[in-house]
């Protein structure tokens, strides 16, 4: 099983051994990572739509994914309002001229998050078409997905050693580290917890908590060891983190820096950077960026090393 996780992670550490420094290459590795989530996740909707009693099955998704974010939302909260206490976060008022992009950019993730989730759902009407035309779609798309898997984790790898993070600027910076520890360890807890309400071991509860908002990798990787139906559910959970996210962020990154930008998870250096730089000011965007870095670094491995248990 060991060995079966470092087959899964070595396209991960080959990628992050390559320093990339022209910035075509990087842009392609960019858009490579794009249209990989994108194939995957039509491919697990295939799989999905070719289960036996599909109803019943995405009736066990949307509880399971509910049951999750239940669990998972007010302990990461609760945890981060703690540290915003302890640390006594200053509250910081957005630079002139910041405001008039981040709108936009808020309205245009949360429609590339609904557009994946419509990418899922086209997946699952043709994989359902294919099972009535009994066209034996699923394992096929399955085989292609763990290929498709392989070739994101590498170009990922890649993103991470090229996005011009050392390792001197993640240690020095104390709030951001603790940021993505408080993240982590109030997400393990949940997963401990959520597990046997979902009648699922231990170790899989944890790693269903452990993509920290990256819903696009956590749904991937989660499908491709346990199935297609928690993998949805983690996709689910993921998703709507980032899409309350949004909704917190404005609320409380004034007067709790880490809950708005630790919420945010892995997002917080991508997707809800120009949110939190909006309404933070740009004094947040090195926290958001260090911790969104760190949990990114962590939850593909953490995943997997879970799941080989």
């Amino acid at each position: 099983m060991l060995l079966g996780l470092l087959w899964i992670l070595l396209p991960l550490i080959v990628g992050y051994l390559i320093p990339v420094r022209q910035a075509g290459i990087r842009q392609a590795i960019d858009q490579g990572v794009g249209a990989s989530v994108y194939v995957i996740l039509l491919l697990m909707g295939v799989s999905l739509g070719g289960l036996e009693d599909l109803l019943g099955q995405l009736s066990r998704i949307g509880t399971t994914a509910l049951t999750l974010f239940l669990v998972i939302t007010p302990i990461n909260l609760l945890a981060l309002a703690w540290l915003a206490r302890r640390r006594l976060a200053r509250r910081k008022s957005p630079t002139d001229g910041e405001g008039s992009a981040a709108p936009a950019g808020k309205l245009q993730a949360m429609l590339g998050s609904l557009q994946l989730a419509g990418v899922v759902l086209l997946g699952v009407c043709l994989g359902a078409g294919a099972h009535l035309l009994d066209w034996h779609l699923a394992s096929l798309a399955g085989t292609l997905a763990t290929w498709a898997l392989y070739a994101l984790l590498f170009l990922i790898g890649c993103q991470l050693r090229n996005s011009g993070l050392g390792l001197r600027q993640i240690l020095l910076n104390r709030l951001g580290l603790a940021i993505a520890v408080t993240v982590f360890l109030s997400s393990m807890l949940a997963g401990l917890i959520a597990a046997p309400l979902l009648q699922l071991p231990w170790n899989q509860g944890m790693a269903m908590a452990a993509g920290f908002g990256w819903y696009s990798l956590s749904g991937i990787l989660i499908g491709d060891q346990l199935g297609p139906v928690l993998g949805g559910a983690a996709f689910f959970n993921d998703l709507a983190r980032e899409l309350l996210a949004f909704l917190l962020v404005p609320l409380f990154v004034r007067r709790a820096v880490p809950l708005a930008i630790g919420y945010a998870g892995a997002t917080s250096m991508d997707v809800s950077l120009p949110v939190i730089q909006q309404y933070g000011g740009i004094t947040c965007v090195p926290l958001a960026i260090v911790s969104g870095f760190l949990l990114s670094l962590l939850s593909p491995p953490l995943i997997l090393l879970l799941l080989s248990f």
